[in-house]
C-alpha cells in the first residue's frame, strides 16, 4: 500500500493513477497524429496540387504550424472552460475534435482543405494539455511531480514517434489512409477518456468562480510569471537548433552520415526528457520544484557552452542528450508550482496560459535560432540561448527567495 500516514494522505485512495495512464496515453496517440504528417507534409501538399517547389515548401510549412498557432491561441479558454465545467469534458471534446479533424485531413481536395483543417485540428485539439490540467488537479499533492513528470514522457515520445510512424506508414498503406488510422487510434482515446476518466467533484463555489477575474484571485503572482517565463525558455532551448542544425552537423562529419547524425542529434534532447521527466518530477516532489527548476535550468545552461565548441557529431549528441535529461524536469516542475500557487477554482485557465507561453515559446526558439545563426553565427545560437537559461535560473533562484 503505497500510502503516506504521517501526512494523513492515501496515495492509493482515488482513481488517479488510472486517470493518469489514460491521460498518457491520449496524450501520446494525439502528439503521434499532429507531428506524424512531418516526413510527408511536402509530398501530400504535392498530391493536393502545388506544383512549384517554392510553393510546396511554404504550404507545408503553413499547414504544420497552422495546428499550433490555433491551439496556443485557445489553450487558455480551454483550460477556463474546463475549470468551469469539468476538465474531463474538455478532454472528451479535444479527442473527439481531433478523431473528427484527422480524418478530415485524410480526405482534403486542396491545399486551402489542408491549412483550414489543420487549424480545426489546433482549435478542437489540446488533449496533452488538458491531461497535463487534470493530472496536476486531481493527483495527490505529494506525488504530482512524478504523476506529471511521466505524462511529460508521454507526450516527448509522441514527439519522437510521431514522424518515425509518418515515415514508416505511407509507403505501406497510402497517405490519406495514414490520416484516417490516426483518426481511428484518436477514437480509441476518445472511448478511454469517456469511460475510464474519473474526475472527483469539486465544491460547488469552485464551479462558480468567474473566469475574468483569475489573476484577482492569486495571492501572489510572482512565481505565476516565473512559471510562465520558465516555459518559453524551456521551448526556446529544445527548438532554437533546429533551423541551423544540419549545417552545423555538416561541419562535424562528412556529407553520407550528415542526415543520420542531424537526425539523432535532433531526437537525443526528446530522448533524454523521456528518461528524465518521471525520475525528477519524483526527485522535486521530494526536495522542492523551484529546485529542481532552478538546477534544470543552471545545467542546461551550462551544457550549452560546449556545444558551441563540438569537433565531432558524437560530442555534440552527447551533449543534447545530456541537455534533454536536464531539461526533462521543468514541464512536471512548472505545472506542480502553478498547481501550488493558485486557487483550485481558476488552476485551468492559469495552466492554459502557461501552454500558451511554452507554444510561444516553438515560435519564438526556431525564428530567433535561424535569424542569429544566419546573421551572426551558428556558435552564437548556443551560447544565446546559454545567457537565456542562466538568466531564467537566477531570475527563478530571486523569486523563490523573496516569496
Amino acid at each position: 500500500m503505497d500510502a503516506m500516514p504521517e501526512l494523513g494522505v492515501n496515495l492509493d485512495a482515488g482513481p488517479w493513477k488510472r486517470n493518469l495512464l489514460v491521460c498518457v496515453f491520449g496524450s501520446f496517440t494525439t502528439i503521434v497524429a499532429m507531428t506524424l504528417l512531418l516526413p510527408f507534409l511536402p509530398l501530400y501538399v504535392e498530391q493536393l496540387g502545388v506544383t512549384d517547389h517554392a510553393a510546396i515548401v511554404q504550404w507545408s510549412g503553413i499547414a504544420y504550424g497552422a495546428t499550433f498557432f490555433s491551439a496556443a491561441l485557445t489553450a487558455p479558454l480551454w483550460g477556463q472552460l474546463g475549470d468551469r465545467y469539468g476538465r474531463k469534458l474538455m478532454l472528451i471534446r479535444a479527442s473527439l475534435g481531433m478523431a473528427v479533424a484527422m480524418s478530415l485531413i485524410g480526405m482534403a481536395h486542396n491545399v486551402w482543405e489542408l491549412v483550414g483543417l489543420r487549424l480545426l485540428a489546433g482549435l478542437l485539439g489540446g488533449y496533452a494539455s488538458g491531461s497535463m490540467i487534470l493530472v496536476a488537479a486531481q493527483t495527490p499533492k505529494v506525488r504530482s511531480g512524478w504523476a506529471l513528470g511521466v505524462l511529460s514522457s508521454g507526450i516527448m515520445a509522441g514527439n519522437v514517434v510521431g514522424p518515425l510512424i509518418g515515415g514508416a506508414l505511407p509507403p505501406l498503406i497510402g497517405l490519406r489512409a495514414t490520416f484516417l488510422l490516426a483518426g481511428a487510434v484518436i477514437f480509441i482515446t476518445f472511448l478511454g477518456t469517456s469511460f475510464l476518466i474519473h474526475e472527483e467533484k469539486r465544491p460547488p463555489q469552485a464551479k462558480s468562480r468567474k473566469s475574468r477575474g483569475a489573476w484577482a484571485l492569486i495571492p501572489d503572482k510572482r512565481p505565476i510569471l516565473a512559471m510562465l517565463a520558465t516555459g518559453v525558455l524551456l521551448m526556446i532551448a529544445n527548438m532554437s537548433i533546429e533551423p541551423i542544425i544540419t549545417v552545423y552537423v555538416a561541419q562535424l562529419v562528412e556529407p553520407p552520415r550528415l542526415t543520420f547524425f542531424a537526425g539523432l542529434a535532433m531526437s537525443a534532447g526528446a530522448l533524454g526528457s523521456i528518461l528524465s521527466s518521471s525520475q525528477l518530477g519524483k526527485l522535486a516532489d521530494r526536495v522542492g520544484h523551484w529546485t529542481i527548476i532552478i538546477i534544470c535550468l543552471a545545467v542546461s545552461a551550462a551544457l550549452l557552452i560546449p556545444q558551441a565548441f563540438v569537433d565531432s557529431g558524437w560530442q555534440l549528441i552527447v551533449l543534447r542528450l545530456l541537455m534533454g535529461l536536464a531539461l526533462g524536469g521543468l514541464l512536471p516542475c512548472i505545472a506542480s508550482v502553478i498547481r501550488h500557487n493558485v486557487p483550485e477554482a481558476i488552476a485551468g485557465g492559469i495552466l492554459g496560459y502557461s501552454v500558451s507561453a511554452q507554444y510561444c515559446g516553438q515560435v519564438i526558439g526556431p525564428l530567433a535560432g535561424g535569424f542569429v545563426g544566419g546573421h551572426i553565427g551558428m556558435r552564437a545560437v548556443f551560447l544565446g540561448t546559454c545567457v537565456l537559461m542562466a538568466a531564467g535560473a537566477i531570475g527563478n533562484f530571486i523569486v523563490e527567495k523573496g516569496r
